[in-house]
């Protein structure tokens, strides 16, 4: 069985992959809480924003923290087919449970139903992006821990939809986004641990992209479009500040006269 590294790029991989967790979620969350201040065509908008942050968010969460994954005695590849329908999995599943939340006329049910949506997103992503791995050798996994692994993510991701949902202050989407970013990276080294490797003796060269070739550029790319689009969003203002700075500017709106 082979020996694996999990932490080889030191703690700035694990340190850097929760933050990119974090401000995927503070973005996926403070966007689907503007969507449920909104209407028709922006409310949609505002949930597929929100779909495509979270998604990115764990997925880059997910391959930074594989940057510092080794395995003693093999090379590691990336399928890019593979590591990219991951991706578009994480999105795809996670906007499933987002837009039910965005949608649902029973608050518990819908928060339960998005809490499982992107949970399972979470899990969907993880395990597809472990399958694009090529190495010399066979990935098994011990169910108990990938049970666990899934297990963390729904229950996590359910907490933090239903704070952001219910805690009013503005600190209740950091909350939310904290317990989501650390419900990522829980879930990724628990599915970690559940990693068996068995090698083989061949030595031929592997297919795919190396993580500083391919893995690497994309997470950098996909990281600056989090941090421009939440720092967008985060400028714009909400309804509500709307409303409160148009009753500053007219506090005493004009009245009409009565006609004599």
């Amino acid at each position: 069985m082979g020996h694996m590294e999990h932490f080889g790029a030191g703690w700035v991989s694990p340190v850097l992959a929760y933050a990119m967790a974090c401000v995927g979620a503070a973005l996926g969350l403070r966007c689907t809480m503007r969507a449920l201040e909104a209407s028709g065509r922006s409310r949609r908008n505002w949930l597929l924003t929100a779909s495509l942050a979270i998604g990115t968010g764990i997925w880059t969460m997910h391959f930074i923290a594989m940057l510092g994954f080794s395995v003693v005695g093999s090379p590691i590849r990336y399928d890019v087919l593979g590591t990219v329908a991951s991706l578009l999995v994480a999105v795809l599943v996670v906007g499933v449970g987002v837009f039910m939340v965005g949608y649902g006329r029973d608050r518990n049910r819908s928060l339960v139903l998005g809490g499982l949506g992107t949970g399972l997103g979470v899990a969907a992503m993880h395990y597809l992006g472990m399958a694009a791995v090529k190495l010399h050798g066979r990935v098994t996994y011990n169910p108990v821990l990938v049970t666990l692994s899934v297990i963390i993510a729904v229950v996590a991701a359910t907490a933090a939809l239903w704070a952001a949902l219910n805690v009013t202050a503005a600190r209740g989407v950091w909350i939310a986004s904290l317990v989501m970013g650390l419900a990522v990276s829980s879930m990724h080294y628990t599915g970690m641990t559940a990693v068996q490797i068995h090698l083989t003796a061949g030595r031929a060269a592997l297919s795919g992209a190396s993580a500083m070739k391919f893995i690497f550029p994309l997470a950098v790319g996909l990281g600056s479009f989090l941090f421009l689009t939440a720092a967008f969003v985060a400028l714009s203002p909400t309804a509500r500040e709307r409303e409160a700075s148009a009753a500053v500017t007219n506090p005493h709106p004009r009245s009409e006269l009565p006609t004599a």
